[in-house]
């Protein structure tokens, strides 16, 4: 006869081995529903040289379909054992229960250190998010920098800086404040 456990045990578990010493670049706040658009986005990231958190592909196990305070005990920790968090927008964005918990979270402890990344159907359309999307600065291509390294964003305080995520992600550079 197999032995069942409930979720709640293999999530205890999980967070046993779970390790806080890890640590990632980006931690890619997204709605599940737009996974195969995610899978590219990481790669895109990973190709700048950048480490990324997926949720349901580093810690499989989570059930994000609730909110439970395990599941949003691992996030927490994750979130702190990343860098920078990158909203990645979509229409699907809207009904995540998590996105908005993950950015606000995020925010309050890294201010600086969250980017809105649009996932638009057309390369000319325009942005248009939640009103509070408009706090934080928008990732995109930026004709100044070249090659595969021009991911970043340029409207940073009163300046207009342009600054490449591989920079900002690490910390190093001008950021958006606010």
């Amino acid at each position: 006869m197999p032995l069942q456990k409930s979720a709640s045990q293999v999530l205890r578990e999980d967070a046993r081995g779970f390790s806080t010493e890890k640590r990632y670049d980006v931690f890619l706040s997204h709605s599940y529903d737009d996974g195969e658009m995610i899978l590219g986005v990481k790669r895109v990231i990973e190709d700048l040289g950048l480490t990324v958190y997926v949720d349901w592909l580093e810690d499989a196990k989570l059930d994000r379909s609730k909110v439970t305070v395990a599941t949003a005990a691992i996030l927490r920790a994750r979130m702190r054992a990343c860098n920078c968090l990158i909203y990645v927008h979509s229409s699907h964005s809207p009904d995540s229960a998590w996105m908005p918990w993950e950015l606000g979270y995020f925010d309050g402890f890294k201010p600086s250190q969250v980017w809105i990344l649009p996932l638009v159907s057309e390369s000319d359309a325009e942005f248009k998010g939640q009103e509070y999307l408009g706090l934080y600065p928008t990732v995109d291509k930026l004709a100044g920098l070249p090659g595969r390294q021009n991911l970043g964003f340029s409207d940073v305080g009163d300046d207009h800086h342009q600054v490449p995520l591989t920079r900002a992600a690490r910390g190093q550079g001008v950021f958006f404040t606010g």
